[in-house]
């Protein structure tokens, strides 16, 4: 017998009858292919819910060449402020990269990012979609879905193909609405006394 089993025979017998053991639980043996199934299943509920949150259309895409140039301006927009942001004049406030995304996610992360921008009273973003010369089934396949998906957005008044410094083709400038709230903090400032 070791030092240590004599100090927990005394250490019982100094308790008595006050302390018993603890019945043993069950031990469950790791099953990765169960915890590989539970994660796959999460995952898919996760993915349908995505779907269901996001409104943007993926069907009848038009094709945009990927050395063409995307350009919209919601009616009433003044043609300095298209042409501000034409050449890049206004700050930007948030940037959404695309690269690397699939379609699904590309849609999620453009409606998020835009929703959150607008949410905060950002004015102006770039969004880095890449040219897309490569890709499949016809070239400048996610060029095209942002040209599409912008169009759909209440937020965005206008976007244009950004100037070399941002990314050029493979980049687009967006112009947001004012938030309520940024146009009350404005009509506050302006006011006069």
């Amino acid at each position: 017998m070791s030092e240590y089993d004599n100090e927990e025979i005394s250490f019982f017998e100094v308790m008595g009858d006050e302390v018993k053991p603890l019945a043993q639980d069950k031990i469950i043996a790791h099953d990765a292919k169960r915890l590989l199934a539970d994660k796959q299943r999460v995952a898919a509920r996760f993915e349908e819910k995505q779907k269901l949150t996001v409104p943007l259309s993926m069907n009848a895409v038009i094709p945009i060449e990927p050395e063409g140039y995307l350009a919209y301006k919601q009616a009433g927009i003044q043609d300095g402020v298209y042409k501000n942001l034409r050449l890049g004049k206004y700050a930007i406030d948030n940037q959404i990269n695309l690269s690397g995304l699939t379609l699904t996610d590309s849609a999620l992360s453009i409606y998020n990012g835009i929703l959150q921008s607008h949410k905060k009273g950002d004015r102006a973003l770039v969004i880095k979609h890449g040219k897309g010369l490569d890709s499949k089934p016809f070239p400048g396949l996610k060029k095209s879905y942002v040209n599409h998906w912008l169009r759909q957005m209440r937020e965005v008044i206008a976007f244009h193909t950004a100037q070399p410094m941002h990314g050029g083709l493979g980049s687009t400038y967006v112009l947001l609405k004012k938030h309520p709230d940024q146009k009350l903090i404005n009509r506050e400032k302006n006011r006069r006394r």
